[in-house]
């Protein structure tokens, strides 16, 4: 018998800060809907933006904690912020003393891939929260990949709120979106790729497409995450072996799950989601 045969299955665990992750979540989903999910947001202290290294350490790996106790083996950080910021010392620091059989994977390396793979004049544009832009986080990860590549960061504090406020399609959103957007234009007119660092702002796709210049192309990290993932499983058979085929999804908040599951259908378009109130 195999280790992975003695080993309960479990599904995969997905977190965010907020509700953003939910966009993560319906890709994987869409491309792979036969395993379980389970999708954890600690909407109870969002947005994790402005906190320090240390506290979005500190939340993350109790958020990690949470999700292995409820049986995942493997956890995807559908947040920028906690990737950036928190990944590399759960992997590194943590993983061998909760179990080191289980794993963590961020956001950030798929999408970094794919960029590298689409940039004609190899300048990048960024798209994030002040704590993804102030990390360094996809300057590091794409100058192992390309040092030539020249990346340009562009923190948008109000863009965040805006989603989660349902502001996100009022005419108000138009100035943040359009301040940002011709501000890191500005800065690098030579910029042809920009990525979307946070999983909030596809939500805002419809304003922001209006105010990117024609020709520069416009990466949500939704789908390469998800084919990423895909590529992940296949390479890990072991890891494949443990997930449970299913096909459900269930939902946890650190907030209400009332207000869970009304805010989550923005990005779900399911009324019937199973919501249950959890503390970290």
């Amino acid at each position: 018998m195999s280790p992975t045969d003695i080993l309960a299955r479990g599904p995969i665990g997905v977190f965010d800060s907020g509700y953003g992750g939910l966009t993560i979540l319906r890709q994987i989903r869409q491309l792979m809907p036969q395993y379980d999910y389970l999708y954890l947001g600690d909407n109870a202290r969002a947005p994790y933006g402005s906190h320090s290294f240390e506290v979005i350490y500190e939340y993350t790996l109790q958020a990690v904690e949470a999700l292995f106790h409820k049986g995942c083996p493997l956890v995807i950080l559908a947040c920028n912020t906690a990737s950036a910021k928190a990944l590399r010392t759960i992997q590194q620091k943590d993983l061998a003393r909760l179990d080191a059989t289980r794993r963590v994977l961020g956001v950030i390396r798929p999408t970094v891939e794919a960029v590298c793979g689409l940039t004609v004049t190899r300048h990048v544009g960024l798209l994030a929260t002040v704590g993804t832009v102030n990390s360094g986080s996809y300057e590091m990860e794409i100058h192992k990949m390309d040092p030539g590549i020249q990346v340009t960061g562009q923190a948008c504090p109000m863009w965040v709120p805006l989603v989660e406020n349902f502001e996100y399609d009022s005419p108000g959103a138009d100035y943040f979106v359009q301040k940002r957007i011709e501000g890191i234009m500005r800065r690098d007119p030579e910029i042809d790729t920009l990525i979307l660092g946070c999983t909030h702002y596809p939500l805002l796709m419809e304003k922001i497409v209006k105010y990117v210049p024609q020709g520069v192309r416009i990466v949500p990290q939704g789908e390469y995450v998800a084919r990423k993932l895909a590529d992940y499983l296949q390479r890990h058979p072991d890891m494949e072996a443990r997930l449970h085929r299913g096909g459900s999804v269930s939902y946890f908040t650190t907030e209400s799950a009332e207000k869970f599951r009304e805010s989550a259908t923005l990005f779900m378009h399911d009324k019937d989601l199973s919501v249950e109130r959890i503390v970290l």
